[in-house]
């Protein structure tokens, strides 16, 4: 079974590996919507997966770093496409969540990423 909660980030980044006259080689922002999925066995005296708490408080200090920041400036992000940022939250992540699936990022309403691990 799979579970998941979604998290909203407003960033603002630029992709310098772009050329200068494409649009997302400026500063822009995004409102990120970030859904975190944990797969598992339902525990069989709760019946879930996982309490939904943990994957806030797993997620919290995440969020700390990347909300309302300039992504860029940030270790492991310094070409932050969304690809790069599903990749660097699984590996903050996975340690603090066992059961972590998948990450599934959404950097406009039509566009985004999902990343399952290596």
């Amino acid at each position: 079974m799979q579970i998941f909660n979604r998290y909203h980030l407003e960033s603002a980044r630029r992709l310098p590996r772009l050329p200068e006259d494409h649009p997302c080689s400026r500063v822009h922002g995004h409102s990120f919507q970030v859904e975190i999925h944990v797969s598992g066995p339902l525990d069989p005296e709760m019946d879930w997966v996982v309490d939904f708490a943990e994957l806030d408080a797993a997620f919290l200090p995440i969020h700390a770093q990347l909300d309302h920041r300039y992504l860029n400036d940030i270790p492991g992000l310094e070409n932050p496409t969304t690809e790069r940022m599903a990749q660097w939250i699984w590996l903050h992540l996975k340690p603090r969540l066992p059961g972590l699936s998948k990450i599934v990022i959404h950097e406009t309403p039509q566009s985004g990423c999902v990343y399952c691990g290596e």
